[in-house]
């Protein structure tokens, strides 16, 4: 199979996520099925943070695993694992994730461990505009997707008390914000691929680029379009050059006609996508800014960013200056190499699984 045809086969397995990642997979199958369970929560009477309510919103979540409890009925046993802008819950069925995560022995062996996997709020199972609503749908914000994620544990599956919360890229921004406003829940914190302040400078202005051609595109008639409309799309692949290693990206499309292929492809696999979904997609992290309370987190915090990621560009400083705020927090930057994808390297878990151990052993209370 050759590069090119990786590359778009990435494209077209996860629509707008990593063009490694899947290619990967193609050629090293997960291991034998884990026998995911997927379930719906509807929570009543649902108030935002902009003040509107819906009468109910559902959130779709997969689980690995069975959930185990103590002499007094509280979860021991559960993790939380949150997916990033353009997922769902399901990214972390991924063969990589499955092989290096959940599979005997790994560090969070499903056997061991009850897995959460939700779709947030907006995405995949979960409530969204695209349901019918429209832009008539709540403006939520990073704060709704907690929210809605808490009660859904809490109220529909029980879980009162999480062995960890695990997020990548927003999941990761919002594992930081999990840790300040519920901080005796978890015994572990693990943002990967995020930075704790809020979206400004080259991160705020790609994203821009996005929502710009979605309320600039001549069909999208201020949500209310009877056909998709598609000139938006044509900017999408703004996502892919953010996210990916410049070196690898180059090497999949190695000339003009390869790199033209796989920016039609990128636009078209954009296309599949409801305009209004990416539209709130991309505008709900406008409240996010856990830099004010990060003293208020009390578990062991471990965050890891990626030296070649452009969205969390390390020459701002702002880990450095920042998790030392962070009572029990600690940080790694893992240099760009050769097993270094940018911002993407968080779909490689062989990557980050070292510091995953090594955060589970120092925060396990039963030593």
């Amino acid at each position: 199979m050759n590069r090119l045809l990786l590359a778009l086969l990435a494209a077209s397995c996860t629509g707008l996520l990593p063009l490694a990642a899947c290619a990967q997979s193609a050629s090293n199958p997960a291991p034998p099925a884990l026998e995911p369970h997927s379930g719906d929560y509807v929570e009543h009477d649902f108030h935002f943070s902009d003040g509107s309510t819906l009468p109910e919103v559902r959130i779709h979540y997969t689980t690995l695993g069975t959930l185990k409890r103590d002499a007094h009925g509280h979860a021991t046993n559960a993790v939380l694992l949150l997916h990033g802008t353009t997922g769902t819950g399901k990214t972390y069925l991924a063969p990589a994730m499955q092989r290096e995560l959940f599979a005997p022995g790994a560090p969070l062996d499903a056997s061991r461990y009850f897995i959460v996997m939700p779709d947030g709020l907006g995405r995949g199972g979960s409530s969204k505009p695209s349901d019918g609503l429209r832009t008539h749908f709540p403006r939520y914000g990073y704060n709704d997707v907690v929210e809605a994620h808490h009660r859904m544990l809490v109220e529909g599956l029980g879980v009162d008390h999480l062995r960890l919360v695990l997020g990548t890229s927003m999941g990761g921004m919002q594992t930081w914000m999990w840790g300040e406003r519920y901080p005796q829940m978890a015994d572990a914190l693990m943002p990967i691929a995020s930075q704790p302040i809020p979206m400004a400078g080259r991160n705020w202005l790609w994203r821009q680029m996005v929502v710009g051609a979605i309320r600039n595109d001549p069909g999208w008639n201020n949500g209310d379009y009877s056909a998709q409309p598609t000139q938006w799309t044509r900017v999408m692949p703004i996502f892919t050059i953010m996210t990916n290693n410049p070196t690898r990206m180059q090497t999949q499309a190695p000339d003009r006609a390869a790199a033209t292929r796989l920016y039609d492809n990128l636009v078209a696999e954009a296309g599949k996508n409801d305009a209004n979904d990416v539209l709130y997609w991309f505008e709900s992290s406008w409240d996010y800014d856990p830099s004010p309370d990060l003293a208020k987190i009390r578990a062991p915090l471990f965050a890891v960013n990626f030296n070649d990621d452009l969205i969390n560009a390390t020459d701002l400083g702002v880990m450095q200056r920042l998790v030392s705020q962070v009572p029990h927090g600690r940080f790694v930057e893992v240099p760009e190499g050769p097993h270094s994808y940018g911002h993407q390297t968080l779909a490689h878990p062989e990557v980050w699984r070292p510091y995953l151990v090594q955060l589970l052993e120092s925060s396990d209370t039963k030593h």
